[in-house]
């Protein structure tokens, strides 16, 4: 959080929370992968994802005024992978601009802590997940220590219990329970950790979500790689307590990966996380 003293009527401080989508995933490049692979539903990073998402650490840590003090992520594993990157270059000990990824590079730990968080997940339907990619017997397989393994040492949050306890059900409606769920965890996480500022590390449609909920009357229509939406609430005092204003987006249009046209403009169809989609709130 950034704190204010401009006025009595002045927010006391403010709350940024951080959107983004994971890097590029290896099923969009090789398009054999998903024929051999053991878990084609999961796909990893390529080397150009790491990079890309080393590099959007590295701006954020650059560029943003404010300090990032948590980091949720979804369980699949390109956002896991694009959070490893994105955390160690948050909280490198030193900033190499000629260091391209996470490797060797020494941080720390005590900068940010990480968690791994169900409600981020990839939308759970065929809009998604091609049904002949998902799982026959329905098992995900989702190892959460294994997770939380891959990610920087020293920066897991053992004692951060989960918003959703488990995956969402499998077939979830993009309209009525996906959005909803996206929407409703980033407020959820926001509310929980109200003092803090956060990244969520997401899918493509969670990153529209998150920018049309906060941004009426828009339409997303394109979310790049590693783009991301910035979200503000102010927080103000009253008696003892402080009670939070709503969300702004500070994101322009196409300034970081992300695109949206107002509502009334005639609706544009584009691929978000290799499905399309068109997030109209």
């Amino acid at each position: 959080m950034d704190s204010s003293s401009a006025g009595p009527q002045s927010p006391e401080f403010y709350q940024n929370v951080v959107v983004m989508r994971h890097g590029d995933r290896i099923d969009n490049f090789e398009t054999m992968w998903v024929s051999t692979a053991t878990r084609p539903w999961d796909p990893p990073l390529v080397e150009q994802g790491r990079v890309r998402a080393f590099a959007t650490g590295r701006r954020f840590r650059n560029n943003f005024p404010f300090p990032l003090h948590r980091v949720f992520v979804s369980p699949f594993l390109r956002c896991v992978q694009t959070a490893a990157q994105v955390v160690t270059a948050l909280s490198a000990v030193a900033d190499d601009p000629n260091v391209l990824t996470a490797d060797n590079v020494p941080i720390d730990p005590s900068k940010l802590k990480v968690s791994v968080e169900y409600g981020l997940c990839e939308m759970m339907s065929r809009e998604a997940i091609r049904l002949e990619v998902a799982p026959k017997d329905g098992n995900w397989g989702f190892d959460i220590s294994e997770r939380e393994a891959m990610l920087p040492e020293g920066t897991v949050d053992k004692n951060v219990e989960r918003i959703y306890k488990e995956l969402p059900q499998w077939e979830e409606h993009p309209a009525l329970q996906t959005k909803p769920r996206y929407e409703k965890i980033v407020k959820d996480l926001a509310d929980k950790y109200h003092t803090e500022n956060l990244l969520l590390v997401t899918h493509g449609e969670g990153v529209g979500v998150a920018l049309a909920s906060f941004k009426k009357r828009v339409t997303v229509y394109d979310v790049e790689y590693c783009g991301y939406v910035h979200l503000r609430r102010p927080f103000f005092k009253k008696d003892q307590s402080f009670t939070a204003g709503e969300f702004e987006v500070l994101t322009l249009n196409g300034e970081t990966g992300v695109k949206y046209l107002p509502k009334n403009n005639p609706f544009c169809w584009k691929k978000i996380g290799g499905h399309q989609s068109l997030i109209n709130i």
